[in-house]
């Protein structure tokens, strides 16, 4: 049903993006190679996410089918997942954005976005169960504090994190943070720091040969790292 991430919108400006992405904008929108963002006007923080399908009246009727009551709007479908702003579309090519930086220290694609739940079984339910998303991690570290699902979607994660230490309950999910992709995780950094962003040393990820770095402000109000050394999924 779910063919891709089709955009997210964040709240904030698309200059701020601009910098960040080291791609210009064009009509108020950005694409990187695998997802696009839009922008919501006097907001701040991660709004929602958008799937593309190539099918609207298909996904229309297998989600009134699954019990996810979705709204039809001018560009497709709207609904919640337990609080979170979850959109589809029909899927349509789009070109990446040009770069206004050199390549290798812009953000190439979309790694993964990250949605924080108090209760992982239900995300599971709901994002495997529901929407039909490729369940391909669930794996709890003590060391890490989280219990983590990987849900793949086209060549990037949607990713579900659960905080060990406060238990489950029924309280909302919410939309959290993005990791951005880039060539050269050096020059990333160099250049959001000569433009005058907060970001840390990059140091090593998770997965091996990878590093990453956090980029502390300039993101519209989205806890937003930058990754390096990683292909596509």
């Amino acid at each position: 049903m779910l063919a891709a991430l089709d955009h997210l919108v964040v709240g904030g400006s698309p200059a701020v993006y601009e910098t960040l992405l080291g791609r210009r904008a064009i009509d108020g929108h950005l694409r990187t190679e695998n997802v696009g963002v839009r922008f919501e006007a006097e907001s701040s923080g991660l709004r929602s996410m958008v799937f593309a399908t190539s099918d609207i009246d298909k996904a229309a009727t297998l989600l009134e089918r699954r019990a996810v009551p979705a709204t039809r709007t001018d560009g497709g479908l709207a609904f919640l997942g337990h609080s979170v702003a979850i959109g589809v579309v029909a899927k349509a090519d789009e070109a990446p954005s040009l770069f206004t930086a050199d390549a290798a220290s812009a953000v190439s694609s979309l790694d993964h976005v990250v949605v924080r739940t108090p209760n992982p079984e239900r995300a599971i339910a709901f994002y495997a169960g529901r929407l039909g998303l490729d369940l391909r991690l669930d794996r709890s570290n003590p060391k890490w504090g989280a219990r983590l699902l990987f849900f793949r979607c086209g060549d990037l994660v949607v990713e579900i994190a659960h905080d060990l230490k406060k238990g489950v309950s029924d309280e909302p999910d919410h939309l959290w943070g993005l990791s951005w992709r880039v060539p050269d995780i050096a020059a990333a950094h160099a250049r959001l720091k000569a433009a005058g962003l907060d970001v840390s040393e990059p140091r090593d990820g998770r997965r091996p040969g990878s590093q990453i770095c956090t980029v502390k402000n300039g993101t519209g109000g989205v806890p937003t790292i930058l990754i390096g050394g990683v292909g596509r999924w």
